[in-house]
C-alpha cells in the first residue's frame, strides 16, 4: 500500500512540475551582449598570451636548428 501512495505522490509531483502557461520564444528577445568589462586579470592574460607567442617563436627556431643539424648529418 505504501508503494501505491509513493507512486501517486511521485505522479502528482511530476504533474505539478509541468507549467501550463508557456511564453512564446519570439516574445522574449535575449538581452544584447554586454561589452567586455576590464578585470584585475586582464594584465595577467595579456602577459600569458605574450609568453605563449614567445614560446611559439622559440619552438620554431628550435625546429629550424634541428632541421639544419639533421641536414648536416649531425
Amino acid at each position: 500500500m505504501k508503494s501505491a501512495a509513493l507512486v501517486t505522490a511521485a505522479f502528482a509531483l511530476a504533474l505539478a512540475a509541468c507549467s501550463s502557461s508557456r511564453a512564446p520564444a519570439e516574445a522574449e528577445a535575449p538581452p544584447p551582449p554586454q561589452p567586455a568589462q576590464k578585470t584585475v586579470f586582464d594584465t595577467q592574460f595579456k602577459a600569458l598570451q605574450k609568453a605563449k607567442d614567445v614560446q611559439k617563436t622559440v619552438d620554431q627556431q628550435k625546429a629550424e636548428m634541428d632541421k639544419k643539424l639533421d641536414d648536416q648529418g649531425g
